[in-house]
């Protein structure tokens, strides 16, 4: 199946029975509004617009077309497949190839045989469906399949777009903006920053109340920044008290003019346990900056398996466990997300009776994107010294990673 026309109950279609009360038989399409309609039109029911379509065009949202006067869905309905015991149907497939360029009628009934053969390998989605609107028609699939003996109705239909939102997984260290905090699209608010997940920040975009229950401009706005965006336009957003950011499906996000090159392989504590053996042998100490959780190799647990001696480094921040740091800097766009753009500002100095002169020191941010390695001297002060191979390449896996 390409396009269909489940959506269009004509005046012709009346009910085959009686209706059981009193009054006429019911229609399950009104009548045009405009009695002026040209007769080459025809009236779309499928959303509040009410698109008066001619023969061989489609309405405003270029999913409805008029095809010898009929009402038809341009797309096809998407159906996902069962996997197979090799795994290879991975992907959903519509029923019988793509949508039909323009309103052509390509409906291939062989097709649609072979790939409904067993109905019950096949579940059918929502898209491209059609609508219930104004929720008074029947859903416009309803579909009996059994699983595992099991009967099993499933009952489709698209949502109208006063529902629809986004969430945007932004994979970056640097500092977008505080939670809550307000986005903005051509200077109105159509979402917010939401709670942030690992090693992402996430933002919530759309929804009813931008989309109706602000102003008219704000819903024009919020609909087209979702057009744009489901697209995969390339779409500038501002976080107020934050930053400007350019995202576009399947492309990175572009944050503060700086297109983002990497993700973390982990927080700070994270990065210590997977690159602790590496690390082993080459530096008695390693600091990962991390604006969530700061990790210390000679404290942390790694480290201890690792029987690798403590050094007396005096960490800033609020200490979580052995190893493992809470608030060393305020966020930002500096190294591991934090605001900071000298490592040593975290570093409160070490306790005399356990470091040494000479004791060997990496610092590196949870993308390998900043990284610097330094020495004791005779007065325990760290100072910045040429990257050893060893460690360079440490630092370079990070990044890879």
């Amino acid at each position: 199946m390409t396009e269909h026309t489940k959506i269009d109950h004509s005046m012709d279609n009346l009910d085959d029975t009686t209706s059981s009360t009193s009054g006429p038989t019911v229609l399950e399409k009104s009548k045009p509004r405009s009695e002026k309609m040209a007769s080459n039109k025809v009236e779309c029911n499928a959303c509040p617009v009410l698109c008066q379509i001619t023969e061989g065009r489609t309405g405003a949202c270029d999913r409805w077309g008029n095809e010898d006067g009929n009402l038809v869905r341009i797309d096809p309905v998407i159906l996902m497949r069962r996997l197979d015991d090799t795994g290879l149907a991975t992907r959903h497939e519509p029923v019988a190839g793509d949508a039909p360029e323009g309103l052509v009628n390509a409906r291939t009934r062989d097709a649609e045989a072979n790939a409904v053969s067993d109905p019950n390998d096949l579940f059918v989605s929502g898209i491209g469906s059609g609508t219930t609107y104004p929720d008074y028609k029947p859903a416009p699939f309803i579909v009996s399949s059994k699983a595992n003996d099991v009967d099993m109705v499933t009952v489709v239909t698209e949502g109208i777009f006063s529902y629809c939102s986004f969430k945007v997984k932004i994979d970056t260290d640097r500092y977008l903006g505080p939670e809550q905090s307000n986005i903005r699209f051509k200077g109105e608010i159509v979402g917010h920053v939401t709670t942030a997940e690992y090693g992402s920040q996430m933002l919530s975009l759309g929804g009813v109340h931008h989309l109706t229950g602000g102003s008219k401009k704000e819903g024009r706005m919020t609909c087209d920044m979702m057009m744009a965006l489901g697209n995969k336009e390339a779409v500038e957003l501002s976080i107020d008290g934050g930053a400007q950011l350019v995202v576009q499906a399947g492309k990175a996000p572009i944050v503060d003019g700086v297109e983002e090159k990497r993700m973390r392989v982990g927080c700070g504590s994270a990065a210590i346990g997977i690159f602790a053996k590496q690390w082993f042998g080459h530096t008695d100490e390693v600091v990962v900056v991390d604006d969530h959780i700061t990790g210390v190799l000679s404290e942390h647990q790694a480290g201890r398996c690792l029987d690798i001696p403590p050094t007396g480094i005096k960490m800033k921040g609020r200490k979580s466990t052995p190893g493992r740091y809470f608030q060393v800097a305020n966020p930002g766009n500096g190294w591991g997300g934090t605001d900071i753009s000298d490592p040593l500002a975290i570093i409160d100095g070490f306790n005399p009776d356990v470091a040494w002169p000479g004791l060997r020191m990496l610092i590196t941010s949870t993308t390998g994107e900043h990284a610097e390695y330094y020495e004791l001297d005779d007065d325990l002060k760290p100072q910045r010294k040429p990257m050893p191979d060893a460690l360079q390449k440490t630092v370079d896996r990070i990044g890879e990673n």
